[in-house]
């Protein structure tokens, strides 16, 4: 069926949403338009769904999520024969309807639904899944894309995102359900009072707060340390278990950035609501310049992120990146496990590809393993799944990848900014009481280890046109592999996609095993290096460079020069 044919079908059909009518007789004669919304259907993968709110099949809509869900239903039912799902929502645009939309399926499919009263983090989601005993989760978000996002995260029976292999087998489910007929729904009310949906009662949220106080270093650090903290939710979810949760440790000065304290699917003040970028925090750096806290913490939208910002030298405020923040997580948890007692003999650190290598040095100083995985959490996730199938569960420490994802202890599977935001309050609070601060902390390990810079930069591809520039940058590249870039010789590659990595000088080749993923990473000269990878949930080619230098302007300059030539040498 061409696009138009589909156009003309969801005006016949997509009569329940009056948000869809009104949008669709609106476009009606506009060929680029209907293009744009039917030109192919958002495609399930290991992030689930993702894509703008509206009407079509290229777009998150209550026919869209009842078709993925009814893919899902039918998955649980062939693997386990019946089944129960978790599902939650975030603050984004139509996250409740689409909450409720993937229950009445689910319910009609004779499956039994947890869901939660109202707006939950993401890895509650995934806790829940793991408390119910459930074979699937979904949770509704977008993450930290803009307000006209919404989406839908898949996750599998261990409370991870599922894998490539389970989602391509819901994903060929969909494939063969008609959007409008071929989909089961039950009355809401009506499951609610026969019991096939439930809402999830308080003392659960509860015991996932115990589980991650479980994870502190130094448990009463905070009570006596004044710590003052700027927090804001970015209108986001966190709000009441990161505030939650930082009272009970005895943080007590916290101040919120009231004009994103509320959930607020538009993100009218950030209107691109990610931790990662400067211009999300500046409502908290504006009240962090008027209240003068030991640092600022900033939760994403479903709060399984948490960007921060620290008191610098002179009175102002740093703003701290994913790898920094891990950086000094992870080497406050070695060394304070290390000293209580509490490492375990063989102890696990996972990091992405894309993350700091700077790592790879405070683990060897504390003779922990480091297991490199692919970006995605859920590779971090499948880590501590195959340690739990070999009984060292407790092995795993802590994993983390740039994107400010962070994750102690193994009682969920998913990135968690709430025990994120209580670890680096109590890093600071311990600090603070040795008279340092986190930007002290941060220069003291680079003066330790060396000067390593880190740097993503993001390339957006927009509309029909993008994913195929996007393809055939990669290709490009691929096929004509640079030799030298910003005259730093390549000395080893990795292809993810063809799962070799190849010794430049020698010629020598290995098998990469991990899964295939499309990654080209280049290892220059001087420890410095080079990632291309396409995202696997945006329209964007991200760039992720490693420059070793002898100081910040030193590593600065050289990752200057790699950007400008490896840009030049793709074309963007």
């Amino acid at each position: 069926m061409n696009y138009l044919d589909n156009y003309k079908l969801w005006l016949e059909n997509a009569v329940e949403d009056e948000d869809l009518i009104s949008e669709l007789k609106s476009i009606e004669g506009d060929d680029k338009e209907i293009y744009e919304r039917f030109y192919r259907s958002l495609e399930f993968g290991t992030a689930g769904l993702r894509g703008i709110i509206g009407a079509g099949t290229n777009r998150m809509n209550i026919y869209v999520v009842r078709q993925a869900t009814q893919g899902l239903a039918n998955y649980v039912l062939k693997k386990y024969g019946k089944g129960a799902v978790a599902i939650s929502h975030d603050s984004r645009i139509k996250a409740d309807l689409f909450m409720i939309e993937a229950a009445r399926v689910l319910a009609a499919n004779g499956i039994k639904v947890y869901i939660t009263t109202e707006l939950q983090p993401t890895p509650v989601l995934s806790y829940l899944v793991r408390y119910f005993k459930c074979q699937a989760g979904i949770m509704v978000t977008a993450s930290h894309n803009p307000a006209a996002y919404n989406g839908y995260k898949a996750y599998g029976e261990d409370g991870c995102q599922m894998t490539d292999v389970a989602a391509g087998a819901v994903y060929d489910e969909i494939c063969g359900i008609d959007i409008f007929d071929g989909v089961k729904t039950l009355d809401f009310d009506k499951a609610l009072e026969e019991g096939i949906i439930e809402y999830v009662k308080d003392e659960v949220y509860t015991s996932y707060l115990d589980e991650v106080k479980k994870q502190q270093i130094n448990p009463d650090i905070c009570k006596d340390a004044d710590l003052k903290v700027v927090y804001t939710p970015l209108n986001g979810c966190g709000n009441k278990l990161v505030r939650r949760i930082l009272k009970e440790i005895g943080v007590e000065k916290v101040e919120i950035v009231k004009e994103q304290e509320l959930p607020d699917g538009n993100f009218t003040t950030c209107p691109y609501p990610n931790p990662e970028i400067k211009e999300a925090l500046q409502k908290g750096l504006e009240l962090c310049e008027k209240v003068q806290p030991d640092l600022l913490l900033a939760t994403d939208p479903d709060a399984d992120r948490v960007g921060i910002a620290v008191k610098d030298y002179d009175g102002s405020y740093r703003l701290i990146t994913g790898n920094e923040d891990g950086i000094m997580l992870t080497n406050y948890i070695l060394s304070g496990r290390k000293a209580n007692g509490t490492l375990p003999e063989k102890p696990v650190v996972v990091k992405t590809i894309v993350t700091t290598k700077l790592l790879e040095k405070i683990c060897e100083k504390y003779s922990v393993e480091l297991k490199n995985v692919l970006t995605g959490f859920k590779y971090i996730g499948e880590v501590i799944l195959n340690l739990e199938k070999t009984g060292d569960e407790a092995n795993y420490v802590f994993g983390f990848e740039e994107s400010y994802g962070y994750l102690a202890g193994s009682y969920v599977r998913d990135k968690d900014a709430v025990v994120a935001s209580m670890l680096i309050c109590e890093m600071a609070a311990y600090f603070k009481k040795q008279g340092k601060t986190l930007a002290q902390v941060i220069d003291a390990i680079y003066e330790e280890y060396g000067y390593y810079k880190n740097t993503t930069l993001s390339f957006e591809f927009g509309g029909a046109e993008g994913m195929k520039k996007m393809a055939g940058i990669m290709s490009d590249i691929r096929e004509n592999a640079p030799e030298e870039i910003a005259g730093y010789k390549v000395v080893k590659t990795a292809d993810y996609k063809l799962s070799v990595e190849k010794d430049i000088a020698t010629g020598e080749e290995k098998e990469i095993f991990l899964p295939k993923s499309n990654v080209l990473q280049y290892n220059l000269e001087g420890d410095n290096m080079a990632i291309v990878r396409p995202s696997g949930t945006e329209p964007k080619i991200k760039l992720y460079l490693t420059a070793v230098g002898k100081d910040k302007a030193d590593a600065q300059a050289v990752t200057d020069r790699i950007a400008e030539d490896l840009k030049s040498k793709m074309g963007i």
